[in-house]
């Protein structure tokens, strides 16, 4: 009897564990089902590379962090292009590039020409300034001091937050700082600010970049 109740417990167990097993097995599924449903999802940084020669990936959207461009209808058409690299500006990122959204894109420098210029001591790893881009009370602040992690604004507020333009450019600079702010002719309600910087840049060919919500 006793053998025989071992027997039934590890055939309960065994039968448990299958269907655990079953269930953790079709999870992925369900996820890409409901991705395949028309579920938006938002993204709020990451890495992104564009690529000059190709039609899809040459531009960014930063509202999910996928590529501007579609194949649709055997054409080439936009699906959200808030960052283009070498289209409009050769070597220069633009912004502001589709319908009514305009654009200021701001060159900040490098990681050392940051801290320089705004005094805070940067650590051994070159991050801190532009980990401490936020916004705090509507404007964009950066590192003040390390140690008491406090924060000042950053001079460029004014030509941040002016009136967009339509295909507002800078140059590509590997390792520079940029932060960008897109807003709508049509939607006054709309908004969108982005810091990012270059990690890897071969002229006429690719750019990659740290990308960040504000």
């Amino acid at each position: 009897m006793k053998n025989q109740g071992s027997v039934n417990f590890w055939k309960i167990l065994s039968a448990i564990l299958a269907v655990v097993v079953l269930l953790l097995w079709h999870a992925p599924a369900a996820t890409v089902k409901a991705a395949n449903d028309g579920i938006e999802y938002q993204a709020s940084g990451g890495i992104a590379t564009l690529y000059a020669m190709d039609p899809i990936t040459q531009s960014l959207c930063f509202a999910d962090g996928r590529s501007g461009h579609v194949f649709q209808d055997y054409q080439v058409k936009n699906r959200c292009s808030d960052l283009d690299f070498n289209t409009y500006k050769e070597a220069g990122f633009s912004a502001g590039v589709e319908g009514g959204r305009l654009g200021n894109i701001i060159d900040l420098g490098d990681s050392k020409e940051l801290s320089r210029r705004y005094g805070y001591q940067e650590t051994g790893d070159r991050g801190q300034g532009f980990a401490s881009l936020n916004l705090q009370g509507g404007k964009v602040v950066v590192l003040k001091d390390y140690k008491s992690i406090s924060m000042q604004p950053l001079a460029e507020n004014a030509l941040l937050f002016q009136e967009g333009k339509s295909g507002a450019s800078v140059p590509v600079a590997l390792g520079h700082i940029y932060v960008v702010r897109l807003t709508d002719h049509w939607d006054k309600n709309f908004q969108r600010l982005v810091k990012f910087m270059v990690l890897a840049y071969s002229p006429g060919q690719s750019v990659t970049i740290r990308w960040q919500m504000l």
